[in-house]
């Protein structure tokens, strides 16, 4: 591991506000690669690998010292960003990117997620973003000394944090995943995630009204969240040149080599075998074999403008790629 720094391998996992101080919580990552599905099973196994945390005495600092101490690190500048509008592939995206070694996966990293949803609903979002980026460069530690390229897949709603992403990152590529929207709600029905709970996640992330959501049925909640999302990845299509559509249905190989393809990533052919083996897997449950059901219900009214959305998402990317 680089030791460069006295705080090599540490790295804040949860954010804690005090009176007028936030404070981070830290955890010990050593050289570990974040190859798990989601972070947190990535701290889990922190926590129960490095002695260096099992102290009852949680290690923390306030947020103040992220920018000092990011600045002591070598750290690897994100390659790119992956929205995803939820169960649309880009969990199992994150797992074949993260077959090559020297690519860094952070994979909805609860910290993260702290920090925007505290700079929304505290109206601070000036003061978060220096410690956000932080955040990420510390995150982008290059561990190992033979990182590369650092991948962050965002959890779904940060597509309603666009602007404060883009303003840390102006030129780094936005990859944007979508699905038909009946599929996503499908799944969603299946187990649903924090997003398709009402009240769950802040009403104005969404830009929903607290009195509606309160009122709404699960699935028609998820149908406005897909709705959102939708719309979100619409607008910044038809601004930002640095954004690009990908459609889950494209398979998660072409996916990779159009991601590769933007950002320059190589691919040798022991790497590709890796990835094209681990497309065959579930994403969240890596010893499962994939078979996926296809809705055979008729389309509720309530996708309705999320489908008109999605036939607009699909427009552009064929004529993007055309």
């Amino acid at each position: 591991m680089n030791t460069s720094s006295p705080v090599a391998g540490w790295i804040p996992v949860r954010l804690f506000p005090e009176d007028n101080n936030l404070l981070c919580r830290w955890l010990y990552a050593g050289d570990k690669a974040f190859d798990e599905p989601f972070f947190d099973e990535s701290i889990s196994a922190c926590r129960a690998g490095f002695s260096q945390n099992w102290h009852v005495k949680r290690s923390m600092s306030s947020t103040d010292v992220l920018a000092a101490w990011a600045k002591e690190m070598d750290t690897v500048e994100p390659t790119a960003f992956i929205f995803h509008i939820s169960r649309c592939g880009s969990t199992l995206i994150s797992q074949m990117l993260g077959m090559q070694p020297a690519n860094i996966i952070l994979s909805e990293v609860p910290f993260f997620d702290d920090l925007l949803r505290y700079g929304k609903k505290h109206d601070c979002m000036p003061a978060i973003l220096p410690q956000l980026r932080a955040a990420v460069s510390i995150y982008g530690s290059n561990r190992t000394g033979n990182y590369e390229r650092l991948f962050i897949k965002t959890d779904s709603w940060h597509i309603h944090f666009y602007n404060e992403l883009r303003a840390l990152y102006p030129a780094v590529p936005f990859f944007l995943l979508y699905r038909k929207p009946d599929e996503v709600l499908r799944s969603q029905q299946k187990k649903r995630g924090m997003q398709a709970l009402p009240n769950y996640l802040e009403p104005e992330i969404f830009g929903f009204d607290n009195e509606v959501v309160s009122a709404t049925p699960l699935d028609e909640y998820m149908g406005m969240v897909i709705e959102s999302y939708l719309d979100a990845f619409l607008d910044i299509l038809q601004k930002d040149q640095r954004a690009y559509p990908i459609n889950y249905h494209c398979g998660a190989m072409p996916i990779v080599d159009s991601m590769a393809a933007v950002t320059g990533l190589p691919i040798n052919e022991s790497e590709r075998l890796l990835m094209e083996k681990r497309a065959g897997f579930h994403a969240k449950f890596p010893e499962q074999v994939f078979s996926e059901e296809k809705p055979h219900e008729p389309v509720p009214e309530f996708l309705k403008r999320s489908f008109e959305l999605y036939d607009k998402i699909e427009s552009f990317r064929l004529h993007k790629n055309g």
